[in-house]
């Protein structure tokens, strides 16, 4: 989905999102911007190439490049055979230990794939809700707000954008505004929102890892950061911060992922204590929150 900036238009592309599309990228505003937008162009033709990588994978299929050269003699043969998988050397992840502690605040990043995944995490935890909850969702001004509607509407659980100084409550979700990072101040008795716009992070404002960063050092080894879907590595950094403060992280698996670069990252960097099917991400969410471990 290509969408221009405004209220209407974010919320036909959280719909079409809804539906099955894998991404949206803002559409630039005038036919010159159009013309002339490096910006746009690099954009679209990075997430049009990591999409169809993932798919070539997810299908078995050899990523360009990969397919041996054959004869031309053999060309009715080749045509007939089905293409054989590409040989992919993975390397084994090694876990983390969970931590000992419950839980007593939700922090998840995500990108590409997010809004999908966010709705069945959330959905799953609305009868089992009661620590808050801060997203960092990559997404531009104006679609985080809807973003926030849908949850609310489809998840049946409270959430908001962040209001910069807002307290943040127990059982409420809170998502970062698009075009800034959102970050937690005070101490675990009085946390607030803080916004800011500061420098991107990762290429990324809002940016998964200042917020990250921030939960860490307020909550310790009561933090647990949840890594969904998205392209990059995102949520790395201060997901290491996370385990090394004595908290828990958890990274959706490949095969669930519509791209599996974010949550590749914190799996293959041994920070997390489990790599799960999004179906089960809520259930270990709960897990967690309930008594640790």
């Amino acid at each position: 989905m290509a969408s221009t900036l405004t209220t209407k238009n974010a919320a036909y592309s959280l719909r079409a999102l809804s539906m099955g599309a894998s991404d949206y990228i803002p559409k630039p505003s005038s036919t010159s911007e159009l013309h002339s937008g490096v910006a746009f162009r690099h954009e679209l033709v990075g997430k049009v190439k990591t999409l169809g990588t993932a798919f070539r994978k997810g299908q078995g299929q050899p990523l360009p490049g990969e397919a041996n050269d054959k004869s031309e003699n053999d060309g009715q043969e080749e045509r007939a055979a089905s293409p054989a998988p590409p040989k992919v050397v993975r390397k084994s992840i090694a876990f983390a230990k969970p931590a000992t502690q419950p839980a007593k605040i939700i922090a998840i990043g995500s990108s590409t794939g997010g809004p999908q995944a966010l709705f069945k995490v959330l959905a799953g935890l609305k009868s089992k809700l009661s620590v808050p909850v801060v997203i960092t969702q990559h997404m531009p001004a104006k679609f985080t707000a809807i973003l926030a509607e849908h949850i609310e509407s489809n998840c049946g659980v409270p959430c908001k954008e962040g209001v910069d100084g807002e307290p943040i409550e127990a059982g409420r979700v809170y998502i970062a505004p698009g075009d800034f990072h959102m970050r937690l101040t005070g101490d675990r008795s009085a946390p607030q929102i803080k916004l800011s716009q500061d420098e991107p992070v990762n290429f990324c404002r809002p940016a998964v890892d200042p917020m990250f960063e921030s939960v860490a050092s307020i909550y310790g080894a009561c933090t647990l950061g949840v890594v969904l879907t998205g392209m990059g590595h995102d949520g790395e950094a201060g997901g290491r911060q996370i385990t090394e403060a004595g908290g828990s992280m958890i990274a959706q698996d490949e095969a669930t992922s519509v791209v599996w670069g974010m949550p590749g990252a914190v799996a293959n960097a041994g920070i997390c204590s489990a790599v799960l099917p999004i179906t089960e991400i809520a259930g270990r969410i709960a897990k967690l929150v309930g008594r640790g471990g």
